[in-house]
């Protein structure tokens, strides 16, 4: 098969623009570019970890000290994102990042079509997925959405629920001892806690 030309490229993306959103990554935040991000840690639950977010040159920067009765999780979120984010062209997100060996938890919230079942159940609706890091250095890791589940509060919700990426209104990472599945988390680990989120991005 011979080789596509620049131009027929560009026409093909010119008249079918999904082929275009569906090669390129979409950069959703890096470096010092996280405004609104926060801290939420188990101290709303009587929890008694501690943790801060701070953006920096280098991506949003999440130190915090770890405790595991009571809660046991520290987490950094965005705010809500408005208007929501439409990642239907994407499969993924892909998170570049320095992390510490510790296992832990991407959450995202997103409007859906169940009668507003995220804003009606307490505490409200997220779609999980733990990922591991390395003790040393920057790795990317990469979440397909396929891989998400929902969950309340660290419990999995046993409804015929389907992610919707057209309608993304937050994304949150945590560290908690409670994994995806609701179960113990292999990979947590209490005490001092250093994880560096450089960039976010929505991939096909």
């Amino acid at each position: 098969m011979r080789p596509r030309s620049p131009e027929v490229l560009r026409q093909a993306e010119a008249m079918f623009p999904w082929i275009a959103s569906m090669v390129a990554p979409l950069l959703l935040a890096s470096g010092a570019d996280f405004p609104g991000w926060q801290s939420l840690n188990d101290t709303i639950m009587g929890g008694r970890s501690q943790g801060q977010c701070t953006a920096t040159a280098d991506g949003l920067l999440m130190e915090a000290f770890v405790e595991p009765e009571g809660g046991g999780f520290v987490s950094c979120r965005s705010p809500v994102l408005e208007p929501a984010r439409d990642l239907s062209a994407y499969g993924a997100l892909e998170l570049q990042l320095d992390g510490d060996g510790r296992r832990y938890k991407l959450a995202i919230a997103c409007k859906d079509g169940v009668a507003g079942l995220t804003e009606l159940i307490p505490g409200g609706l997220r779609w999980v997925a733990e990922f591991s890091t390395r003790p040393n250095g920057t790795s990317v890791v990469t979440i397909p959405f396929n891989r998400l589940t929902p969950s309340v509060r660290a419990t999995p919700v046993g409804l015929p629920l389907r992610f919707d990426p057209s309608a993304v209104t937050r994304i949150q990472v945590l560290h908690s001892k409670f994994g995806d599945l609701g179960g113990r988390n292999p990979g947590f680990r209490p005490g001092p806690l250093r994880l560096l989120l450089r960039s976010i991005r929505a991939v096909a």
